[in-house]
């Protein structure tokens, strides 16, 4: 139903939808500045909201009898000023290594839990307006609420907000009814898009396990379970014995063209199959993608990132236009070494732990490649049993890429919903 719209300083709105400060709509709670080592995902007397897990896992929603919120290990870390939180509270992640700091949780079905908010985070309450459960989540997380918040980050590396600077965001208030409707169509949407999460997860389960059992184990020689007609002890190897360094980029990111048709990938970008381009949002010109880099990346060459998150793997795809950020050495498979299967090589858990074995640095762990071309590794040479290895971990990559582009349709899908409805573009009522 189409409805007359007011011109607000926020944009355009229905009429008969009012909106208040968000000084106006909350009081600020206590939170307390608990780390991740305090913290369990085992069990515990009061669970807390990590702003890390609000950044990257939590939904708009958090439905506490049904998503994983850690434990706090000792009680007596909490300060006694720490509020605890209930259903209708928001939570706010006031840091980010980039502009998605701001994004909120809110929670819900607590039941009789007990739940804190910790490091990084401002709790709050609503003290004024009438609110249908879930809407401040979705409405907070929309472009219409960050975008007020964008001029008030602070910080180069790390970004931060304050809830002084954002007291006097607007907080959109429909009808409740309307809210209502709003909520109910997009959990709809966000039921198929956690219906296809736990399909990834379970798959990803599944292949980790396969990965630990067809791999050897602590440098064992054979792996605990071997495809049918091998029996050949398998090898230590170094890496440099197996794999040609392809890219580096002199140590540096190539510079950036807004209007560039190179992708930059970076390390946001890794860690599924193949990178993911709907994280890249930087791009090179054709002269810096051309004049900056030691060499071009091509199809089956394995991105591994040194920096940060280490030992991040992709295999890359057929765009070999793309380039990578300093923090990503491409490495290419020598001659009779299948790509495929060392990228399941590097993808096993205690391959990984090998090459963070020699990290360097403590607030940004690093690796030098001229010391990880030396790590060992146990292989097969077996140009056939590396092809079926890396062939049954293919199948498993492609269903797993089925699945989250799925989860990914499903996500565009309640994108655009959100700035539909939560504008009222698309009015329900």
């Amino acid at each position: 139903m189409e409805r007359e719209i007011k011109h607000t300083e926020i944009g355009d709105i229905p009429v008969d939808w009012k909106f208040q400060t968000f000084d106006e709509t909350f009081r600020v709670l206590s939170n307390n500045t608990l780390s991740r080592e305090n913290l369990n995902n085992r069990s515990g007397a009061i669970r807390n909201i990590h702003y890390g897990d609000i950044l990257t896992k939590f939904p708009e929603v958090l439905d506490c009898n049904k998503e994983k919120i850690p434990y706090v290990n000792d009680l007596s870390m909490l300060s006694s000023s720490t509020q605890l939180l209930q259903d209708g509270d928001i939570v706010v992640a006031d840091t980010a290594e980039d502009e998605t700091v701001g994004k909120v949780t809110e929670v819900q079905n607590l039941g009789d839990s007990k739940l804190v908010a910790g490091l990084h985070t401002i709790p709050c309450r609503v003290k004024k307006g009438d609110f249908a459960p879930g809407w401040l989540g979705y409405y907070m997380n929309s472009d219409l609420f960050h975008n007020q918040i964008l001029p008030y980050i602070t910080g180069i590396k790390v970004s931060s907000i304050s809830k002084g600077a954002i007291s006097e965001t607007l907080i959109l208030v429909p009808p409740f009814d309307e809210q209502k409707k709003i909520v109910q169509t997009l959990n709809e949407v966000q039921l198929l898009m956690t219906a296809e999460t736990k399909v990834v997860n379970k798959i990803k389960f599944v292949k980790n396990g396969c990965l630990s059992k067809m791999f050897p184990q602590k440098d064992d020689p054979v792996p605990e379970m071997r495809l049918p007609g091998f029996t050949a002890a398998w090898e230590q190897r170094k890496l440099s014995e197996f794999v040609d360094k392809a890219v580096d980029n002199r140590g540096k990111t190539p510079p950036l063209d807004e209007n560039g048709t190179h992708p930059l990938i970076e390390v946001a970008a890794l860690g599924g199959v193949h990178p993911n381009y709907s994280k890249v949002d930087k791009y090179l010109s054709d002269d810096s993608f051309e004049n900056n880099l030691r060499a071009y990346i091509k199809k089956g060459d394995i991105l591994f990132t040194t920096v940060g998150s280490i030992g991040l793997v992709s295999l890359m795809d057929s765009r070999e236009e793309a380039a990578i950020a300093q923090n990503i050495v491409a490495f290419r498979a020598k001659e009779n070494f299948i790509p495929e299967y060392l990228y399941a090589l590097f993808s096993n858990e205690e391959n990984q732990y090998k090459a963070n074995r020699i990290v360097m640095g403590a607030v940004q762990p690093s690796i030098k490649v001229s010391q990880l071309v030396d790590v060992e590794y146990m292989l097969t040479r077996n140009v056939k049993e590396q092809k079926e290895i890396g062939s049954f971990f293919s199948n498993i990559d492609n269903l797993i890429t089925l699945h989250q582009r799925k989860c990914d349709k499903y996500s565009n899908i309640k994108k655009g919903m959100m700035n539909d409805l939560l504008t009222g573009k698309i009015r329900l009522v």
